[in-house]
């Protein structure tokens, strides 16, 4: 009599120790799932799941249109040239201010009084409270300017014009007064780090001109884009609107995006174990069904029960994982099929 209850109090045990490793099994399968769901859908408000290519690294074969993170410093083939002044610089984007010495009107509490100063703007003296005296010119004599880099590439791609835009940072360019063309070499001299048309640079007067340039640094940086052959683009259909990210140093793709949830990781390792557990849960489950227990049956009906429940998840969002859970469930079907037959 005690044997008999001993080898109940056994079964019952098998079969609540099988049945909790199949749910176990079932759950780390789905939970896999789950958060990489999770991961790809917020990944795609921002163009898709970003692959990390590191530093320096050049295009990938078979990855055309998926989202990368390259990580290094700019590299300036063609810089950019202001054809007018004749000044080149190694940066990846130029832009020339241009200012002129104009009457300002300066108002403070019910006070108004008039100065002279830099701006970059024409000032409409018209509008003045008191304009007699305190005249402006009319136009300026040459206008501000962007001059972009016709290459830069970093690591092994291009940067598309729009990442072009998007580099970080600024810092004033010295001038090259030699280089001036000799029609602007007569009007400008150099004075600190502006050409100038000053007669006096330290005592400007009225329609005065000057000109400065500025430049992106060429510094270390983490851009995110879209792969269009050997050339990073924007994702133009991504939802947030921008499909891109450009920021200064090695940044993590975690960081680059504070809202992308993080990844289940070890994913291979993690669904083997799921399918290894679900199969261990069956075997425990079949011991207290049958004097020897088969293994490649336990085995067959973890991978059924874990296929269809993982190829279910991926339904709808991503046809490949579907197909090869749904195609593990097959053969786990048949697998056991074949070990019932031979059962009988």
């Amino acid at each position: 009599m005690s044997g008999r209850r001993g080898r109940a109090m056994r079964g019952l045990g098998l079969n609540v120790v099988g049945t909790l490793l199949v749910l176990a099994g079932i759950g780390l399968a789905a939970m896999t799932a789950r958060g990489l769901l999770h991961y790809r859908a917020v990944a795609s408000q921002h163009g898709g799941e970003v692959i990390d290519l590191g530093a320096d690294a050049h295009s990938p074969a078979g990855r055309h249109g998926r989202m990368v993170r390259v990580v290094g410093t700019p590299k300036v083939v063609e810089a950019p040239h202001d054809p007018e002044f004749n000044q080149r610089v190694d940066t990846p984007v130029l832009v020339r201010q241009v200012e002129m010495f104009q009457w300002r009107e300066v108002r403070f509490g019910g006070n108004v009084h008039y100065e002279l100063d830099w701006v970059d703007r024409l000032v409409d003296a018209s509008r003045f409270e008191d304009p007699k005296g305190h005249a402006n010119p009319q136009s300026f004599p040459i206008g501000g300017r962007q001059f972009d880099a016709g290459l830069v590439r970093l690591g092994g791609f291009k940067l598309d014009p729009v990442l072009l835009h998007a580099l970080p940072g600024t810092q004033r360019v010295e001038p090259d007064a030699a280089a001036l063309p000799e029609n602007l070499a007569a009007s400008f001299s150099r004075y600190q780090d502006y050409l100038v048309t000053s007669a006096r640079p330290g005592d400007p007067r009225l329609g005065d001109v000057r000109v400065s340039w500025s430049a992106v640094p060429l510094q270390q940086l983490t851009v995110v884009g879209r792969l269009d052959g050997d050339r990073l683009v924007a994702a133009t259909d991504a939802a947030d609107g921008k499909g891109y990210m450009v920021q200064v140093g090695d940044v993590p793709v975690l960081d680059v995006f504070p809202d992308l949830p993080v990844p289940p990781e070890f994913v291979w390792v993690r669904q083997i174990l799921a399918v290894l557990l679900a199969s261990l849960g069956a075997f425990l489950l079949l011991a207290t069904q049958r004097h020897r227990p088969d293994g490649w049956l336990a085995l067959g009906l973890g991978a059924l029960v874990v296929g269809i429940v993982a190829g279910v998840l991926w339904l709808g969002d991503d046809a490949w994982a579907a197909c090869v859970w749904l195609a593990l469930a097959a053969c786990g079907a048949a697998v056991t099929g074949w070990r019932l037959r031979r059962g009988r």
